[in-house]
């Protein structure tokens, strides 16, 4: 299950590792590119911003829409009708007459919305399904997917970049419809979050799905724990009335988890990964490297390694100490590559610092270490853990948003930014990855071990982030339920409706 579900993540991957190739492809080149007087084909700024960066409007307007439409049909059936949307984007582009440049980037946007969409569902589905003692790690399986796309787009553009054709990209996009058929068929073999059948009277299935996720019996009493906390949530929930936007707002610390949301997830761009993913075959020929695709494929291989040991940090050393410790690490790493591509390389004649040139692959690659194993897949398990169930459809999909709106801004003025202060820009990302361990350290709880509605209960009680690794619940203290109650009783509206003991609803 996991597996095929984290293809989402795959996808997204994909289609990030794939572009940074077809911009150096001759073929495609001639056909979307503009001629100069000597016959030689280019992309403006402004013509490869728009290629690469309209999939990014379109992904954070498919993160919004996504929500609400999850919430209705669910997290399972949505995802199958996003990946309809993913490959209608697809035939536009690989349909794309030559000249017709502006047709690329629409069908990039039109595939942003599945993509963007599926961003926001996957991580939600797993969040919900995955048993606490490896939620994290099975989150994190979703940063992992986007790694290995990455990785399998360099590996078939440097297999297709010499061919003359339109089959030098056309091969790479179509392979997509693969991707996206194994994810829409393949969600439909699984069973709907029990958190969401839960919430929609479907008891009985949510806590059959749960067994079978921890593998107990359906009366242990580990599951019965799970199931009173669920049933326990859902109760303040039914009291709170439907469910809105403005709600989302006014509910128990919601507008200050929402802004810790949506900062983690614009943080994750302004790491400056995607500098290196969306324009590293351009920024490695201006460092002197001969095949920048084969630098690609380098860099996208030490992305999916180092993924899995941000699987292993997540449950073992928790979420927050590994998103500090890979913060400064890629700190670290941005002061060098910068200070090494604009101090010592040649950027007129980069062959006669081609020592300059190693060096800043090298550091490259080392961030990519960082950032794999930390915050690339780590900040996706924050965003899935920080809601609780009523609101995370929402919420997730407004820090979800923040990711894509980042990475439409970084994919569009990159060009423009390099063209002005060259290599210099990495100065940028090192100050936004200082801010970044600052967030971590004065926002972020540590959710290592507990279920999602403990994590929810520790925002709610005001517990210090730096404290929350080894924060206790007294046996003394009033129930969530009570707690919530008294300290918030004027945004409650009285309801009738009630669950038993039993986990049945009653009215």
């Amino acid at each position: 299950m996991c597996v095929v579900i984290s293809m989402g993540g795959f996808l997204f991957g994909y289609d990030t590792g794939q572009i940074s190739g077809f911009l150096e492809m001759p073929n495609f080149l001639e056909r979307y590119g503009q001629q100069r007087a000597d016959g030689t084909y280019y992309f403006s700024n402004v013509r490869s911003g728009l290629i690469v960066a309209l999939l990014s409007i379109g992904t954070l307007m498919g993160a919004l829409v996504a929500a609400p439409i999850a919430d209705r049909v669910g997290r399972k059936w949505c995802v199958s009708g996003w990946c309809v949307i993913l490959c209608a984007g697809i035939t536009v582009q690989i349909s794309s007459p030559a000249g017709k440049w502006y047709q690329v980037a629409i069908g990039r946007w039109v595939a942003g919305l599945g993509v963007g969409a599926l961003s926001l569902l996957v991580p939600m589905y797993q969040a919900e399904t995955g048993p606490r003692h490896i939620r994290g790690s099975l989150v994190s399986t979703y940063q992992l997917f986007i790694t290995l796309g990455i990785f399998v787009a360099n590996c078939i553009n440097f297999g297709t970049e010499k061919k003359t054709s339109t089959a030098s990209w056309r091969i790479p996009m179509g392979v997509t419809y693969i991707w996206a058929i194994i994810l829409g068929f393949g969600i439909a073999m699984f069973p709907e979050s029990p958190r969401y059948d839960y919430r929609k009277g479907k008891v009985d299935r949510a806590i059959s799905t749960l067994a079978k996720m921890y593998g107990i019996p359906k009366n242990h009493r580990a599951l019965q724990i799970e199931l009173d906390e669920i049933k326990a949530k859902y109760e303040e929930e039914v009291q709170r009335g439907q469910v809105s936007w403005i709600q989302l707002f006014k509910a128990p610390r919601m507008s200050y988890r929402v802004a810790v949301g949506v900062a983690l997830q614009a943080l994750q761009q302004l790491t400056g990964a995607n500098y290196f993913f969306y324009y590293g075959t351009t920024i490695f020929q201006g460092a002197g490297i001969e095949n920048s695709y084969v630098t690609q494929m380098i860099l996208g291989g030490v992305n999916f390694g180092s993924t899995f040991l941000g699987l292993y940090l997540i449950e073992n050393y928790g979420r927050r100490r590994s998103l500090i410790a890979g913060a400064l690490w890629m700190f670290c790493c941005f002061i060098v590559f910068a200070s090494v591509g604009h101090f010592s390389l040649n950027r007129d004649d980069p062959p006669s610092t081609k020592s300059a040139g190693v060096v800043m692959v090298v550091f490259a690659c080392l961030f990519i270490l960082g950032f794999a194993s930390t915050w690339g897949p780590m900040v996706w398990t924050i965003i899935a853990e920080l809601y609780p169930s009523e609101f995370r459809a929402r919420a997730m999909s407004l820090a979800t948003a923040s990711n894509w709106l980042w990475n439409f801004l970084l994919a569009f003025f990159t060009p423009f930014i390099t063209s002005a202060i060259d290599f210099q820009f990495g100065y940028v990302f090192a100050g936004c990855l200082f801010l970044a361990a600052a967030l971590v350290y004065f926002a972020v709880m540590e959710g290592k071990g507990r279920t999602l509605e403990e994590i929810d209960t520790m925002y709610v009680m005001k517990v210090k982030p730096w404290q929350s690794s080894k924060y206790v619940f007294p046996d003394t203290e009033p129930s969530v339920v009570e707690k919530r109650r008294a300290s918030h009783a004027s945004n409650l509206s009285t309801n009738p409706t009630t669950i038993g003991e039993d986990h049945e609803t009653t009215v």
